[in-house]
């Protein structure tokens, strides 16, 4: 009798240890040497021999949990994005203090988009989507698109709630998270600052966009409301 793949799954389950392609320690363990590789040499240089290698797994098992060089990228990222990313939206999430939740997210963000690895990951995705633009695009939809709609939500929580004033929502998302990361983001990017902003350097640009943000879309009921928080404070 003829073993199947399915009837090997089968038995491994039986046996207690993962089906082929859903071990997540073998997982982890090729997508950490992935990552070394693709630093090291970039999405271009890296192949899917060298990950091997570093990963200390063979060839027929790579190929087993990743088809290619591109999608296991792509899982890296999306690994790398969960973990640097997770909960910084859920401050947007529920807010006493328009001002206050604008600093404290703009803060948390701009700390993230400048960080080594993160500016790294952009730099090596850049790099990869002149030749494969729809993994850049990819990218771009479920990051910073997502993002950007988490932002674009708060933004029109607050026009409903009369405290902004705000004809292009889509617009001003962008134009706010800009002003967060004025001045940083491209230096960062291009190298020219090879240490990641402090906190106070953060505060301060970040701090100053929300001013600017709120000057130019605050309404008068957020500034009386304003007004009263400085009187009882």
């Amino acid at each position: 009798m003829v073993e199947t793949t399915a009837d090997s799954d089968l038995l491994d389950l039986r046996k207690g240890r993962p089906a082929a392609g859903q071990d997540p320690v073998k997982r982890a363990q090729i997508i950490e040497g992935a990552r070394r590789v693709f630093i090291d040499k970039g999405f271009e240089a890296a192949s899917m021999n060298d990950i091997t290698r570093e990963a200390g797994v063979s060839k027929g098992t790579i190929y087993v949990y990743f088809e290619n060089k591109e999608e296991l990228f792509e899982a890296l990222i999306e690994e790398e994005r969960g973990t640097i990313f997770k909960n910084l939206y859920e401050v947007l999430d529920h807010f006493e203090d328009l001002r206050k939740t604008l600093v404290k997210f703009g803060m948390g963000l701009s700390a993230k988009i400048t960080s080594a690895k993160v500016i790294q990951a952009q730099r090596t995705v850049v790099g990869a989507a002149d030749r494969i633009p729809e993994l850049g695009a990819r990218f771009y939809e479920r990051g910073p698109k997502r993002g950007h709609d988490k932002v674009m939500a708060f933004l029109n929580q607050a026009v409903e709630r009369g405290l902004l004033e705000i004809d292009d929502v889509d617009l001003a998302a962008y134009q706010f998270t800009e002003l967060c990361l004025a001045g940083l983001f491209r230096q960062c990017i291009f190298s020219y600052r090879t240490k990641a902003p402090t906190q106070a350097e953060i505060e301060r640009v970040v701090t100053s966009g929300v001013d600017v943000f709120l000057k130019a879309y605050g309404t008068a009921k957020f500034l009386a409301e304003e007004r009263a928080h400085a009187e009882t404070a």
